[in-house]
């Protein structure tokens, strides 16, 4: 017969536990809160003891929630409040209050309310139009794709009666449609508008949070930027030349000259001009290390007609509705586009074709890499910006040599 260990009743957890043991309880500190942050972009729960957790959302708020279960057996959760508007000692306090409500019997779930609860639509202008961290173009995107695909199903109800269900039926026919890394951006936007209803006290709970992207929605293969094989660039350069869009034109150019990316190049500013070399700021690459790129005497070329152009402008491209800002993210492709290239060719697929032809030509990959600012494991990972300038020099301008070439009659091409 097995002997029942001396055992007492916990009414708020409903469970039992040994006589003498004692639950961890008061395990956080002011330190600990303050310092948290999300797990990798993910919703992330610091526990306190006694049901009490810090849930740090992945905007980075942080709210105190307190699990428990009810008369059902159910397991249900109370939110105390955001913090740090109610700090540690505070939420310790309040979590104790409702476990003596608990033990009295009454009920921890909220009334419905009905207000200050707002639509969702109001709350995604007044959020979105909150954020000045961020460019007009992303702001913009944002807002034209909440309204495509959010607010038709779901932006009249109030940001409180919208569940994670009712999420889920207005982005799966995104996921349908093939835009599977859209469908995460949009879920990620509607996060940010529920996690910001939530510190102005307009809802309780972001059900977006409780969507595993990576499990409710498909993934699209990932695939390569188009680019042209080395016996189709010399065709692509002559039908380039018949375009009388100069400053796109030269755009392209200089992107092939480089090696570079195009956001890269579209931002590329007068300053950065250093001589032969064009030193790129580690702000500005994916990276986020310093590269230097060294300029062909063909890449010199084309700066020089497009100082004349530039307008005065600090951009080396300057956006054709005013030289305060760069040229447009897609003037690239879409002049690429234009010239009948369109499923052949991208403005980052001359990072490709550089590539592919070092390789023939027989040039060290390390430069090859250095040169593209990749990142590879061990000793090829780390490097300063002037590793191989020489080297590259050399190479850039033998490419430059290759690329504007005259195309020969005979048609012979490597």
């Amino acid at each position: 017969m097995t002997r029942r260990r001396n055992c007492r009743y916990d009414a708020v957890f409903l469970k039992t536990v040994p006589t003498g043991y004692r639950m961890a309880i008061n395990t956080l500190t002011d330190a600990d809160c303050r310092r948290a942050t999300p797990n990798d972009g993910k919703l992330r729960k610091l526990f306190d003891g006694h049901g009490l957790m810090l849930a740090v959302l992945p905007s980075g708020n942080k709210v105190w929630r307190m699990a428990y279960r009810n008369d059902q057996g159910k397991q249900q959760t109370a939110v105390i409040g955001p913090y740090p508007l109610v700090g540690l000692k505070e939420a310790r306090d309040r979590r104790d209050a409702l476990r003596l409500k608990l033990l009295d019997g009454e009920d921890l779930k909220p009334k419905r309310k009905t207000s200050p609860s707002i639509a969702l639509d109001v709350a995604i202008d007044t959020y979105w139009a909150g954020r000045t961290d961020i460019s007009a173009g992303y702001k913009a995107n944002a807002l034209r794709a909440l309204a495509m695909y959010v607010s038709p199903t779901l932006g009249t109800k109030t940001v409180r009666e919208i569940t994670k269900e009712d999420l889920m039926d207005a982005l799966r026919p995104m996921d349908a449609a093939g835009l599977s890394v859209y469908v995460r951006r949009v879920r990620m936007w509607v996060g940010q508008v529920l996690d910001w209803s939530i510190q102005h006290g307009h809802c309780e709970e972001n059900p977006a949070s409780n969507i595993n992207s990576k499990v409710a929605f498909s993934r699209k293969p990932r695939e390569g930027f188009a680019a042209l094989a080395l016996a189709e660039v010399h065709p692509f350069m002559e039908r380039l030349d018949l375009e009388d869009e100069i400053q796109s034109v030269l755009a392209c150019k200089l992107l092939a000259l480089t090696w570079t990316r195009t956001d890269e190049l579209r931002r590329m500013t007068w300053a950065e001009v250093e001589g032969d070399v064009w030193r790129i700021p580690g702000k500005r690459m994916k990276k986020g290390r310093e590269h230097l790129v060294p300029l062909s005497s063909q890449a010199l070329d084309l700066l020089a007609e497009m100082k004349l152009r530039s307008r005065g402008s600090i951009y080396v491209f300057p956006n054709d509705r005013g030289g305060s800002r760069p040229m447009s993210e897609n003037s690239i492709l879409y002049l690429i586009h234009r010239i009948g290239f369109k499923g052949k060719m991208t403005g980052h697929g001359w990072r490709k074709v550089g590539s592919t032809w070092a390789n023939e030509h027989e040039y060290n990959s390390d430069h090859v890499e250095v040169q593209l600012a990749h990142k590879d494991g061990g000793v090829r990972g780390v490097y300063n910006s002037a590793e191989y300038l020489k080297q590259r020099r050399v190479m850039l301008q033998a490419f430059a040599d290759w690329l504007l070439k005259k195309p020969d009659p005979s048609g012979l091409e490597r």
